[in-house]
């Protein structure tokens, strides 16, 4: 049985490793199952074996890239910021410029919310990164902000830093665009503090 169980991981691995380039290659429209199972080495029918529809498997591949996101080491420069609002533009600045990766923007940032929707795909998004940005904007504000106030400014700096996102996805120099987007979100939450 546990033979069984590691093949079948193998195989699951072996997909999604194939849809992941694919996607990211030539978009969620442009790829087929069927060359995800060629290159994956699969047949196609070991493909809906394991995921149900295309969809399935990309909301998939898009979640192991979030992951891998927020999975990401921490450089020790970021390490040793003390001030909660460099913190934050730091983590902004960080994200978007993974996010926006030849290897990932296409995936999570252009297909991401037309293949699997708004709604899931903010739900995602806020699965690896919510508790991180709650957390930061908990201690910008400091112990006079309220939970309700901590909660209403996280979910307006994830909404800022997913528009941001997209719009470094879309932009000519995708590095160049987080910095200046990092840099203003950082006087934005400044603002918010000293209010």
């Amino acid at each position: 049985m546990a033979r069984q169980a590691e093949r079948s991981e193998a195989t699951t691995r072996a997909i999604e490793a194939a849809a992941r380039k694919l996607f990211a290659a030539r978009g969620f429209a442009g790829t087929s199952i069927d060359e995800i199972a060629a290159r994956a080495g699969v047949a196609k029918g070991a493909v809906y074996h394991h995921y149900a529809s295309k969809e399935a498997l990309f909301e998939r591949v898009l979640d192991a890239v979030q992951a891998e996101l927020a999975a990401a080491p921490v450089p020790a420069a970021s390490r040793r910021l003390t001030d909660p609002l460099d913190l934050i533009a730091d983590f902004v600045l960080r994200y978007l410029l993974a996010a926006s990766a030849p290897e990932r923007r296409r995936i999570l940032l252009v297909d991401g919310p037309a293949v699997i929707g708004w709604q899931r795909w903010r739900e995602i998004d806020a699965k690896y990164f919510g508790a991180g940005t709650r957390a930061g904007v908990a201690a910008a504000l400091g112990e006079r902000a309220s939970p309700a106030e901590i909660e209403a400014a996280a979910s307006l700096l994830l909404g800022a830093c997913g528009e941001a996102a997209l719009v470094c996805a879309a932009a000519d120099n995708p590095r160049k665009t987080a910095r200046e987007y990092a840099s203003a979100l950082r006087r934005m939450i400044a603002g918010l503090v000293l209010t």
